[in-house]
């Protein structure tokens, strides 16, 4: 669903999957200039909070880990960012996805 949604909005899927050590990148992209790192949280529903408020420190600091390993050994050098990617399926009725763009480590 996440990487269907990307390429609708008109970014190139280049990994699916991305495994670095202990972390995994589950989606890595081209959004023009910039590569993005998107994490992808899904829940059946919010009533135990939204799924993007289970991106913690620990999981962004080994996305960080693993985006850096990426660049070096692609030899990438371009613009940065980190996405999330909230999908809330309720039930079989509706999906509703939320793409938070810059969501940590703003700047970089």
């Amino acid at each position: 669903m996440a990487t269907k949604f990307l390429r609708r909005a008109g970014y190139s899927i280049m990994e699916r999957n991305w495994r670095f050590k202990r972390a995994e990148i589950d989606i890595i992209c081209m959004d023009g200039e910039t590569m993005v790192f998107v994490e992808v949280k899904t829940r059946s529903s919010e009533h135990y909070g939204l799924p993007e408020e289970f991106v913690n420190a620990k999981k962004q600091k080994l996305l960080f880990d693993a985006a850096n390993a990426y660049m070096e050994i692609s030899k990438h050098e371009w613009l940065i960012r980190f996405d999330i990617i909230a999908i809330v399926l309720n039930g079989a009725k509706s999906v509703k996805t939320k793409h938070l763009k810059d969501a940590f480590f703003s700047g970089i």
